[in-house]
């Protein structure tokens, strides 16, 4: 018998062929095969494996879950949809959280004199600054997941491990109001090229891992992630302008 599961965080060659043995060493699997681009394996058995025995068998950085189409443990009251929002939603809550808290914290740092303009450069600042701490708490592993869909780091690997120093700079040039207008170029660039990337992949809707809050969260690629960028860009374009 074969089954199909949905498996996240991978991001290269190397987890492909780790998947594949870990789960592979485990009693009645006789073969494993992983579609990278998919976020799917597929699992032959000579009997029944529980899916706890294969979650167990893997490191914590890969969640597998049953696909819709093949859980037989899921919630009959449950549409196939409903299960995937549903998954969706939980996997971006982390995301939506720190949104809100840098939201309220540029809000309340402009409460006694409200100053949009203001407002909308300590968000960008706060953002960069928030967004760059989770990508160092991995950056070999964030720099691999970047590589996976931005244009730039996949031509030039280096650009993926400065990255996050890039975004800490423009952090500390907007909440320091240093050279607004060189940082607001530098945002609409990399920002710019980073939305080509996403969009291609939701278009060719491959399941990989987003990169924007580094690996440690295990954030999938959907779109959320384009909504975030679209708001960056848009409060980089009123302020250039304004």
């Amino acid at each position: 018998m074969i089954h199909t599961y949905d498996i996240t965080g991978m991001t290269c060659g190397g987890c492909k062929a780790s998947v594949e043995k870990y789960l592979g060493n485990l009693d009645n699997v006789t073969n494993v095969s992983v579609n990278l681009d998919k976020a799917e394996v597929e699992v032959a058995m000579s009997s029944k494996v529980p899916i706890e025995a294969l979650k167990k068998a893997l490191p914590e950085k890969y969640l597998l879950s049953e696909k819709d189409d093949k859980n037989d443990f899921q919630m009959a009251s449950l549409s196939r949809d409903e299960i995937k929002q549903k998954s969706k939603l939980q996997q971006l809550q982390p995301l939506l959280i720190i949104f809100l808290y840098i939201s309220i914290a540029s809000i309340l740092m402009h409460s006694k004199n409200p100053d949009i303009n203001a407002i909308m450069l300590d968000f960008m600042g706060l953002f960069f600054i928030a967004f760059s701490f989770f990508k160092m708490l991995d950056l070999k592993g964030f720099t691999e997941s970047f590589s996976m869909y931005d244009p730039l780091a996949k031509v030039i690997p280096v650009y993926g491990r400065v990255y996050p120093f890039i975004e800490i700079s423009l952090g500390l040039m907007f909440l320091m109001r240093v050279k607004i207008n060189v940082a607001v170029i530098i945002t609409l660039v990399i920002l710019g090229i980073t939305t080509i990337g996403v969009i291609k992949t939701l278009l060719d809707k491959k399941s990989i891992q987003c990169a924007c809050l580094g690996t440690t969260l295990k954030l999938p690629m959907t779109e959320a992630t384009l909504i975030e960028n679209a708001i960056m860009i848009t409060m980089a374009i009123i302020i250039l302008f304004a």
